[in-house]
């Protein structure tokens, strides 16, 4: 980003609103339907390190670094490894995810980028291998849901703070 974009956007920074304290209702629906998606994520059987994955991947695509923090401390809270997180923008180029993580990466990169209707479908047939409906349809709520949060953090400039050492 050139100095000049930089100090504009910086400017602009403090006259954004929040958009969940300016519409907490609407916010609170929107944290309200995460829950019912993280339920049903866990009815269909995906573990919490997938999830996170998910949530980090799209986070990745839309550029949301508060959602990224978020969900870097959940991931490593639930056993994700440093090594595969330094890799998750590059997936498909290691063998370290297994085929279920690598066909819910791939459903929830095509979740993001729907417009792409080739990798849409390659992304469905090749979870389809692996993961059964309701695993599909969880996955991919869990991305449509990150996607709305991503664009809350982002349109509000949610800050990343330095969180005080324990």
């Amino acid at each position: 980003m050139s100095e000049t974009v930089r100090t504009a956007v910086e400017r602009r920074a403090p006259d954004r609103i929040y958009l969940d304290k300016e519409s907490p209702a609407a916010y609170q629906a929107l944290v309200k339907t995460a829950d019912t998606v993280r339920a049903t994520a866990a009815e269909a059987g995906l573990d919490r390190i997938l999830v996170e994955l998910v949530n980090l991947r799209v986070s990745q695509i839309n550029g949301c670094a508060f959602c990224l923090d978020v969900h870097t401390r959940a991931a490593v809270r639930a056993g994700e490894t440093a090594r595969r997180l330094g890799v998750l923008a590059a997936w498909r180029d290691t063998e370290l995810f297994t085929a279920r993580e690598r066909a819910a990466l791939a459903l929830a990169e095509a979740t993001t980028h729907p417009a792409d209707a080739l990798a849409q479908e390659r992304a469905y047939d090749e979870a389809r291998e692996v993961l059964d409906d309701a695993e599909i349809s969880a996955v991919i709520w869990v991305a449509i849901a990150i996607n709305a949060f991503n664009r809350v953090s982002i349109l509000s400039k949610h800050p990343v703070r330095e969180t005080p050492a324990r």
